[in-house]
């Protein structure tokens, strides 16, 4: 399996001044869906109103999802931010957002690996399950079409074999017939080791460069924004949060998240349906 950044997306820097994380500002990591939106994709005003304020008093918020870039954009703009960091695609992604950049956004740190042996022992197992490798900044090249609402972005139907021979950053199985747990007991019995790959609520299976995660993006851009690793926050719910609780100094579960994500934070906090979010975020603006 061979892992590659890709050429003109250096690991740290940008073309353009990014600034840094002022000293005893926060660098705080949000996951988006199951933590920020709910999953049917709602989003409180009380949520907006508390990333609004903690971006207001000086922190740095980072959106670390395992979405698409194109899934992110709308986000922000429901989020009213222009300008921001956005770790993209369980962390295969990195960019900088600002109107200032032709296109409105630069990608600086992308990460590729060869998906052929991983997409081979999926497919051997469920020949019907849809099959999409992200087109960053676009959308998805599909075996064909995934269900209405599930994939942000054009929808490009190809072959097979030609999405085999693609370098990839992120690779998404979904196969509606099947459960989450189907898909765990999958990933394990093929023996996946030579990706890292993420279990969703639903069968959907996110599969990336080995060793990529949204902490590893996370920790490359905290090195670029000096940020106080004593100061860094991270909330989520899902199995690819895991390893971002575990390397924030502060990592909060959502109250919904499994028993795994729970063992891996140092706080809990309520579910998406009481906006476990806010508390966390407010704790920010007291004293």
């Amino acid at each position: 399996m061979t892992t590659a950044r890709e050429s003109g997306a250096p690991t740290v820097g940008t073309t353009h001044d990014v600034g840094s994380v002022a000293p005893g500002a926060w660098l705080v990591a949000l996951d988006i869906d199951g933590t920020l939106l709910s999953h049917d994709g709602f989003l409180s005003a009380e949520a907006r109103g508390a990333v609004a304020d903690v971006r207001g008093a000086g922190h740095e918020v980072v959106l670390a999802t395992g979405r698409s870039l194109v899934g992110v954009l709308p986000v922000l703009v429901d989020l009213g931010i222009t300008t921001s960091w956005v770790v993209a695609s369980n962390g295969a992604v990195t960019a900088r957002v600002d109107p200032a950049i032709d296109g409105g956004y630069e990608i600086v740190d992308l990460v590729t690996f060869d998906p052929e042996p991983a997409l081979r022992a999926v497919r051997a197992e469920l020949p019907e399950a849809h099959i999409a490798v992200e087109k960053v900044g676009v959308g998805s090249l599909v075996t064909s079409p995934f269900p209405d609402g599930e994939l942000t972005g054009e929808q490009l139907v190809m072959d097979f074999e030609e999405l085999c021979a693609l370098p990839a950053t992120r690779v998404v199985v979904r196969s509606p017939a099947h459960t989450s747990e189907h898909f765990t007991e999958l990933a394990h019995r093929l023996a996946l080791t030579e990706v890292s790959y993420f279990v969703g609520w639903t069968a959907w299976l996110d599969i990336v460069p080995p060793g990529v995660t949204k902490a590893s993006a996370l920790e490359r851009l905290r090195g670029v924004l000096g940020a106080d690793p004593d100061r860094t926050l991270a909330v989520g719910d899902g199995s690819n949060d895991v390893a971002m609780l575990a390397w924030a100094a502060r990592g909060v579960a959502m109250g919904h998240a499994a028993a795994a994500v729970v063992a891996a934070a140092d706080e809990l906090t309520l579910p998406i349906a009481d906006d476990g979010v806010v508390p966390v975020l407010r704790s920010l603006l007291e004293g």
